[in-house]
């Protein structure tokens, strides 16, 4: 959970009213749209808030109200019932480019204090993160300290924030780009830290002196504690492996030398020497997993003791059970998928209605987004019935493996940035469509696809050696022939003469 807050028995009204989370009796005024029916809940859904700049972070506040960031810099809260948004603070020194921009938020429930995670623009043009705390006033955050400041970069700069059940203050911070910082323990990327709330290092670290918690991680995106204390994180793989992590106290996850399960010979080889922690969960193809809390209130049933997590190139929740210690993972169901396009974070309210922010409007969003209502807050809470309300397909089947078919390769691994129609993302990833590169000889497209691409720090592309040479020369060919291209097929062979050996 990202606050702790006692849990109250849900009642349950009429198709299309809810109670509100600020007091019983009091209903919500925005209308329930649409519906999903589980085995033993129906969930009703409602927009709370429309019209917002990429909300990044939205918790539940002391004050009854959704506080949230916006990535533009804003820190604003709502009424649940009103919808009614105030904002509290801008953040003028915040640098906004892709993914940077303000991102996470934890508000203390014991302290006067909110944290604030930021990217900023030095004169000299180098990208720090900040950690930064506010004190909490009425309607008001004032006193900014930097507790914290290290190296960003033009992407993998996680971030979230966090108050453990201990009161300490834990952080989740990306690599910058730079795989090494990850590992390396004098080096504050690539780390879940734990603080102090004066923003000291806890005299019970595991390193003394030291704020890492854990290590050897690429790009976390969600953080979130069950009830019984144990510590969750999703994180970006590159081209494979998205992750879901236990987090433990001085654990090493092993980026960049191993991605999910070290399933391949220099990974075993590896983790023989250097013993990491495996994820409790890994995705291949990836699904861009974000924002996460844990659920087990009685108010659904259905999704009692579940991790929740929003996911950006699937665009969707997925509902992770947990076994009965809180440790590892029993089973999944998907449920949204490109119903509210990507999904950046989740927070719960104290009466176990769910509320999910859509990141719409950011710098890559996926075909068919963003929609004028763009980006929203929405909600999920147990209604009566659902008559008259249009009913939401129930779960999806977990993603397979794709075959050995070109679109459907390319859809899973290329198309969230290079996007369906081939176009790419101007500025970040590569049009397809009429390239050069794609339409002349075979070998320099293979090379790119074998081996990967660097032309700059973060507009990269990562290799798909794992990929068979069937499995490559069908997404080459899809690729040379789609969008108005018309270059030649490639052969298995072709592909199987320019690998490199495996090291």
């Amino acid at each position: 959970m990202k606050k702790w807050l006692p849990y109250l028995l849900p009642v349950l009204l009429p198709a299309g009213v809810i109670l509100s989370c600020s007091g019983p009796g009091k209903r919500f005024n925005q209308p329930v749209t649409s519906a999903l029916a589980l085995d033993s809940t129906t969930l009703g859904i409602s927009t709370v808030a429309e019209g917002l700049n990429v909300p990044w972070e939205i918790c539940w506040g002391p004050d009854g109200h959704i506080w949230f960031t916006e990535q533009s810099g804003t820190v604003s809260k709502i009424d649940p019932v009103t919808g009614e948004k105030q904002l509290l603070l801008t953040i003028p020194e915040v640098y906004r480019h892709r993914s940077l921009g303000l991102l996470g938020m934890a508000v203390h429930p014991t302290e006067p204090y909110v944290y604030l995670d930021y990217t900023h623009r030095n004169p000299d043009s180098s990208i720090v993160s900040r950690l930064v705390r506010y004190t909490r006033g009425n309607d008001t955050l004032t006193d900014p300290k930097i507790l914290l400041e290290f190296p960003g970069n033009t992407g993998h700069n996680g971030s979230r924030v966090i108050i453990g059940p201990d009161g300490k203050v834990y952080f989740s911070t990306g690599d910058a780009a730079h795989d090494e910082f990850a590992g390396d323990t004098a080096k504050l990327n690539g780390k879940v830290l734990r603080l102090n709330a004066d923003g000291s290092v806890p005299a019970d670290n595991p390193y003394p002196g030291n704020y890492m918690w854990s290590r050897g991680h690429r790009n976390i995106q969600g953080i979130a504690f069950t009830d019984n204390g144990q510590l969750f994180a999703s994180e970006h793989g590159d081209a494979t492996d998205d992750e879901l992590n236990h987090i433990q106290k001085a654990a090493y996850y092993a980026w960049p030398h191993i991605e999910g399960f070290a399933d391949r010979a220099d990974e075993k080889a590896y983790a023989d020497t250097f013993p990491f922690t495996p994820p409790v969960m890994a995705w291949t193809p990836t699904i861009a997993p974000a924002g996460i809390d844990y659920y087990n209130h009685p108010a659904i049933r259905d999704w009692q003791n579940t991790i929740l997590l929003g996911t950006l190139k699937g665009a969707s929740l997925h509902v992770i059970r947990l076994n009965d210690a809180r440790d590892s993972v029993l089973d999944e169901k998907i449920y949204f998928t490109q119903q509210f396009g990507r999904i950046r974070d989740i927070c719960v309210s104290p009466e176990g209605d769910i509320y999910l922010a859509t990141s719409n409007r950011d710098w890559n969003p996926g075909k068919g987004f963003p929609i004028p209502a763009d980006d929203r807050i929405i909600r999920l809470s147990p209604i009566r019935d659902a008559k008259g309300l249009t009913m939401l397909p129930g779960p999806a089947a977990a993603p397979a493996t794709p075959v050995a078919k070109g679109p459907a390769i390319y859809k899973s691994y290329c198309e969230a940035c290079h996007k369906a129609d081939g176009k790419g993302v101007p500025g970040s990833f590569p049009a397809l469509d009429q390239s050069k590169v794609v339409t002349g000889k075979p070998e320099a497209l293979l090379n790119i696809l074998l081996n990967g691409s660097k032309s700059s720090a973060t507009e990269q592309m990562p290799a798909f050696q794992f990929l068979s040479d069937d499995d490559i020369a069908a997404v080459a060919t899809h690729i040379r022939s789609s969008w108005g291209n018309k270059a030649n097929a490639v052969a298995p062979e072709a592909v199987k003469s320019l690998r490199k050996p495996a090291k």
